[in-house]
């Protein structure tokens, strides 16, 4: 940009000496005024490809943003619908931390008050999907809860 400038200031000068070597008023007056014009219309140019190139990386950046975010909800939805292993493994504590970090009850400073406030938030038939402590030790390969459950539980988790 202050190259386009130089460069206008520049030609309007040599512009301005031309003029005034040629002893006619109206020219001198007519010759700047078209020179400047020039200089304008080179910034103004200038101006608007930065400007639809910012645009560009903003939109890209949007656009990604969506992309991840998509992805990762057809990661969860896959991994709710897959075994009872990847529910523990994956979901499970992400759920438990969001919980931790919605109902402001920390599992660690009292998990009596942690499980009581997790039952009443989900009833029993949603917690144990929540409940950190409720990982199957054995027959982990027995189908997940389902799409349904984790949408109960994300909606009960945005009431929060």
């Amino acid at each position: 940009m202050t190259k386009v400038v130089a460069a206008g200031l520049v030609l309007v000068i040599a512009v301005q000496a031309f003029a005034f070597t040629q002893l006619e008023r109206e020219l001198v007056v007519a010759v700047t005024g078209g020179a400047i014009a020039c200089v304008l219309c080179a910034v103004l140019a200038r101006l608007d490809h930065e400007a639809a190139v910012e645009q560009d990386t903003v939109d890209d950046d949007a656009a990604a943003a969506v992309r991840r975010w998509l992805t990762r909800t057809e990661t969860l939805i896959s991994w709710s619908e897959s075994t009872r292993a990847d529910w523990d493994r994956r979901l499970r504590p992400m759920l438990a931390r969001q919980f931790e970090l919605a109902a402001g009850r920390r599992k660690g400073k009292d998990a009596r008050s942690f499980q009581s406030t997790g039952r009443m938030v989900f009833g029993d038939e949603l917690w144990q999907w929540v409940d950190p402590d409720n990982i199957a030790r054995s027959g982990g390969q027995e189908p997940g809860p389902g799409r349904r459950t984790l949408d109960d539980i994300l909606a009960r988790l945005e009431r929060l």
